[in-house]
């Protein structure tokens, strides 16, 4: 086998003769470490050529130095380097030790230094061998490592604040669902002897004449009945699946007709709606400005939120009815500037039977926005809400453009 060496074959020894120190020396040149010697109080004896691809100085320099190898060391480093150069004059060993070097052109790199104690044939201390690795590409790795790592986990503890949420969110349906077939069913009883009450009532306010004693309160006695025929409806659709079918319909119509509906409210209350829709874009399914939904729902889901938002306004206020298309969705928000919802209920205000309106005798049973919520979600779709206290309230809902069922004749 063929060696390789910088001296001539006719000086190699011989297999039992003693290796001269020049072979020692010239591997420990020529080594890829930066491996250098100090004596005991801690000066320089001994370089290696490596030094200068590590820091830019060359050995000779290095044997100037007073103070080698600080001035090698990145500041931030240096102080602690320090101390363990003190303890390796003192006879410690060390073991792959991390700091950045400072190049000559002042770049850093990251290497790792360990050292052991040097004694002669009769143990006198000679001082101590260093030996530098350079250790920047496994820092980069290492670094890399920990990033990936700490994304994985935030990951992880993101998955894990979903699937809590989602046990949160089904816990809460499973909830609403039990009440929901509670008030349908506590509904429909209510009906059957109302639908009687009501009749009856009918009967004999016909056949009163108007110059009755209190025959002003009748009109009273007829509102109320129809009130609670009103609530006992929307207990019920807590509960019923919707029976409507989708429909392919213009929108801008639905929306004038709407705005129609909230009129009789918005003069009493003195609050003006207003309404901006964007043209929808025809798709390959649909003209322009046409939806697939359930009209009579999203009717109702909208004349909801006008209805609560002019609630909340102020005479003279606006609430303001915004529709468009982003993709293959309808986005419709209801905006106005009332009094806004307190930061510590405005999560409960889709739950059943709670409402906000506590100061106005007659409003407000709490059914509304659960009504709402579940036609929503009924269609695919997702309702949202933010607010202001004293500042107002943004309604947003969503919901596919094109519902997947199969439309209804029109």
């Amino acid at each position: 086998m063929t060696q390789r060496h910088d001296l001539p074959a006719q000086v190699l020894p011989r297999r039992g003769q003693s290796i001269p120190p020049e072979f020692f020396r010239a591997i420990a040149e020529s080594t890829v470490d930066w491996e250098s010697w100090q004596s005991a109080n801690g000066q320089v004896v001994w370089v290696n050529q490596a030094v200068e691809r590590f820091t830019g100085y060359t050995p000779k320099e290095c044997l100037a130095m007073d103070d080698y190898p600080l001035p090698m060391i990145a500041a931030e480093d240096r102080e602690r380097m320090g101390r363990h150069l003190e303890e390796a004059s003192k006879g410690s060993t060390g073991n792959n030790v991390e700091f950045k070097v400072l190049h000559r052109d002042q770049s850093t790199s990251w290497v790792a230094v360990s050292w052991q104690p040097m004694t002669d044939r009769e143990g006198n201390s000679l001082g101590f061998r260093a030996s530098f690795r350079d250790v920047t590409e496994r820092r980069q790795m290492r670094e890399q490592l920990r990033e990936q790592n700490a994304e994985l986990e935030h990951l992880v503890q993101m998955r894990t604040a979903k699937i809590a949420q989602l046990e949160k969110h089904r816990l809460k349906m499973e909830k609403l669902a039990a009440l929901g077939e509670l008030a349908a069913g506590v509904a429909h009883e209510i009906n059957n002897p109302l639908a009687g009450i009501r009749n009856a009532f009918a009967l004999l306010k016909r056949h009163l004449p108007s110059n009755v004693k209190h025959y002003d309160k009748l009109d009273l006695i007829d509102g109320e009945i129809e009130r609670i025929r009103g609530i006992t409806h929307q207990m019920f659709q807590l509960y019923r699946p919707s029976q409507q079918l989708a429909v392919i319909f213009d929108i801008r119509r639905c929306l004038d007709e709407l705005i129609s509906l909230a009129m009789p409210m918005s003069r009493k209350c003195k609050v003006e709606v207003q309404l901006r829709c964007e043209p929808l874009p025809a798709t390959n399914e649909l003209e322009m400005n046409q939806v697939l939904l359930r009209e009579g729902e999203l009717k109702q889901i909208l004349l909801n939120l006008i209805h609560n938002a002019i609630q909340a306004s102020a005479a003279e206020q606006t609430v303001r009815l915004d529709v468009r298309a982003d993709g293959d969705r309808l986005v419709v928000r209801v905006n106005d500037h009332g009094c806004g919802i307190e930061a510590d209920v405005i999560g409960a205000i889709f739950d059943p039977f709670f409402s906000t309106k506590t100061t106005t005798v007659g409003q407000g049973m709490g059914l509304g926005l659960s009504v709402t919520r579940g036609l929503v979600e009924a269609m695919q779709g997702t309702i949202e809400v933010t607010s202001q206290p004293n500042e107002g309230t943004t309604f947003c809902v969503q919901l596919p453009r094109l519902l997947k069922t199969e439309p209804e004749a029109k």
